[in-house]
């Protein structure tokens, strides 16, 4: 069996130094063990991530980087212990490959918040000792509690993106029931995440406004995406005028950018949740407390939500917004991310271009 020699025989794209510029490159992967899946890659979701340890911007990338955390594929081999997949089924695989599996949060399902730290997908240390790869790749073996069924009617493509931009932002949308319709949601930023929690949003008969700092997006939100407000964030008359509208806010922005603002648009004991990582949050404690308000941090989010997100996305027909490319694009594409050129997630084409 392929996966059980140690010869190079994956293929995928890596960066080698901090420049970030990827080249192709061979590689083997870990043995398949008996709890593990064997994948071949079909598509991988470019992420901000990507970026981020392609070019070490936290000081910790472990160079040859192989990016790449949205994975879908099909399962190609399975160990002898797998229960829940067979060859042939459609996967996916997200932001982490492994965990305790037995801390209070492993057992709660909420494995990116393990006491003891997840495994991310790339740029991690795997439990044989060596460092994990992403998705720019043929093919990954996974412990199969970290796969994630993707119904046969759903396209691998569109399914990429929900495993990181997508449960990023379902994850603290259904924690803190912004599943009711009815009531009002504003979503700062409309990239790859701001775009899934506009989707969400009306999947969830929420009322959507958009804040972005590009009335460029506008036209699109409106009648793309279906926002039923758009505002251009600078628009002072604008802002002031949703004043104590709000019942949610999912704060999808990473630049940096006044919280006071937004937080004036919510009503009394409204949520604000971050996702992005902007350099830092700071706000006035009046802004929180006068009107009992929350603001919360969320990363991606456990097993049993995603697998949840997947479903829901392919019962009522969410699909994220793609252009797909193939591998050869891949640095050209990593630029257009960081000037945000881009509507709204870029997708390999693994199986038909990484050769």
């Amino acid at each position: 069996m392929d996966s059980q020699t140690s010869t190079e025989d994956c293929l995928g794209w890596a960066a080698s130094d901090p420049s970030g510029v990827l080249s192709p490159y061979k590689f083997s992967r870990r043995t398949l063990g008996s709890d593990d899946v064997s994948i071949k890659i079909t598509h991988c979701g470019v992420c901000y991530a990507d970026v981020i340890w392609s070019r070490n911007k936290l000081g910790d990338s472990m160079y040859p980087l192989v990016p790449g955390h949205e994975i879908a594929g099909v399962v190609k081999e399975v160990g002898t212990s797998v229960q829940r997949f067979k060859v042939g089924d459609p996967v996916g695989v997200g932001t982490y490959v492994n965990s305790c599996r037995d801390c209070e949060y492993c057992n709660e399902g909420i494995e990116v918040h393990c006491a003891k730290g997840s495994i991310p997908t790339f740029n991690g240390i795997d439990v044989d000792g060596t460092v994990t790869k992403g998705g720019y790749s043929s093919y990954i073996v996974v412990h199969e509690r970290f796969c994630f069924g993707i119904p046969s009617n759903y396209p691998l493509a569109s399914a990429a993106p929900l495993l990181c931009a997508g449960i990023t932002v379902y994850t603290p949308m259904m924690r803190y029931n912004m599943n009711q319709p009815g009531k009002s949601l504003g979503v700062i930023g409309l990239g790859g995440l701001g775009h899934m929690a506009v989707k969400f949003g009306k999947a969830f008969g929420l009322s959507v406004t958009v804040f972005s700092t590009s009335i460029s997006k506008k036209q699109e939100a409106l009648n793309l995406l279906g926002t039923d407000k758009f505002v251009v964030s600078s628009d002072q008359e604008q802002m002031k005028g949703l004043s104590k509208s709000l019942d949610f806010i999912v704060d999808t922005a990473s630049g940096d950018h006044p919280f006071d603002p937004y937080l004036s648009l919510l009503k009394t004991a409204g949520v604000y949740v971050l996702v992005g990582f902007p350099t830092e949050v700071k706000f006035s404690p009046a802004s929180l407390n006068l009107g009992m308000k929350t603001v919360s941090g969320s990363i991606t989010g456990g097993t049993k939500v995603t697998q949840e997100m997947i479903d829901f996305c392919a019962a009522h027909k969410i699909y994220p917004q793609i252009e797909v490319i193939p591998i050869q694009y891949a640095n050209e594409a990593l630029e257009r991310l960081i000037k945000r050129d881009v509507k709204y997630r870029f997708v390999i084409d693994i199986e038909n271009t990484l050769k």
